[in-house]
């Protein structure tokens, strides 16, 4: 299923950034919520990447927008590195920020085009006053060095007179300018061609060690998470369905959405045998979810207890912790 509970949680001193019972709802009409994300708890230790993946509306985009309080969630705690985020006040919040970035799905419209790319990079520093205007010019042509592009190239040029990955590498040469400790990665390689997505994970990957990342990285590809993940969190209907390491999720799922999941990638081996488990019907209304597990009325394996009694996590082995009353063995 997709369940509540916090026995994945690791209570580490290590944690940067720990989430407790987040809960973000939208009212649409006057008797109609969207019930988005429903008291979903998770952590991120220092220096791992955690991927979080789930079909599109399963709410991975709202629970990064809301751990950054864009807008505040209904309900929970967001910590970060020991501040809950939720309690700060509106400047406080500001400068907490600095430490935490986020790269958006569409690099192209999340670039100002009024703005040259040194505009779009130097803003952040000029804000915050980090530096003078040598030192940040000097900032800005080593991030853009980082990210691959050179300077005297790009610097006087706008987002729209580059590609796609040209616009994500400066998408995340204005991220990182601040020095933060966490990147948000919003499906940062859905919007770009294939031959160019491996080049940005790479970069992204170089990223992480060079400046000592912590990531958040969401995505609806699992081939992609593989790649770049330390630990995986599979959502479903605003629930956390499974969370285990990538090679044990792969290898030997445990909820029976995650096999669904699985399943889906395409296998470039035409003698190899496809194992296929197709999903029932069609995704229920998160402002109308199922009783008990909200992944039951597509579920291969669902009981009676299912509709009465909403599945807590529990490790059914080391790391890897399934919210289901019948998993996979």
């Amino acid at each position: 299923m997709a369940g509540s509970g916090t026995a994945h949680m690791r209570n580490t001193v290590d944690s940067v950034l720990t989430v407790r019972d987040l809960t973000v709802e939208f009212r649409v009409a006057k008797d109609k919520i969207v019930k988005a994300v429903s008291g979903l708890s998770f952590d991120v230790v220092r220096g791992e990447t955690l991927a979080i993946v789930g079909e599109s509306g399963c709410g991975k985009t709202t629970l990064a927008r809301a751990v950054l309080q864009l807008p505040p969630p209904n309900a929970g705690e967001v910590v970060l590195n020991g501040t809950d985020l939720t309690l700060l006040p509106k400047e406080n919040l500001r400068s907490a920020r600095t430490s935490m970035q986020m790269i958006f799905q569409d690099p192209i419209s999340s670039l100002d085009p009024r703005m040259t790319v040194h505009q779009l990079i130097d803003e952040p520093l000029e804000i915050w006053d980090r530096g003078n205007r040598a030192e940040r010019d000097e900032r800005i042509n080593k991030l853009l060095q980082s990210v691959g592009l050179e300077p005297e190239l790009v610097l006087n040029r706008r987002s729209y007179e580059f590609s796609g990955g040209q616009c994500q590498r400066i998408s995340i040469a204005r991220a990182l300018a601040l020095d933060p400790r966490m990147l948000i990665c919003d499906e940062p390689v859905s919007a770009l061609d294939v031959s160019i997505q491996a080049q940005i994970l790479n970069l992204l990957l170089h990223m992480k060690e060079t400046f000592g990342l912590t990531m958040v990285f969401i995505s609806h590809d699992l081939a992609v998470v593989k790649a770049i993940s330390t630990r995986v969190m599979v959502m479903y209907l605003g629930k956390i369905c499974e969370v285990a390491p990538p090679d044990v999720l792969y290898a030997k799922p445990a909820h029976h959405y995650t096999r669904a999941l699985l399943n889906s990638v395409p296998i470039p081996d035409p003698t190899k045998q496809i194992r296929t488990e197709l999903l029932q019907g069609e995704p229920p209304s998160p402002m109308n979810p199922p009783s008990g597990c909200r992944f039951r009325t597509r579920c291969v394996g669902a009981s009676a207890l299912c509709a009465e009694q909403e599945p807590q996590l529990r490790e059914v082995s080391p790391g890897q912790f399934v919210a289901c009353h019948h998993p996979i063995v």
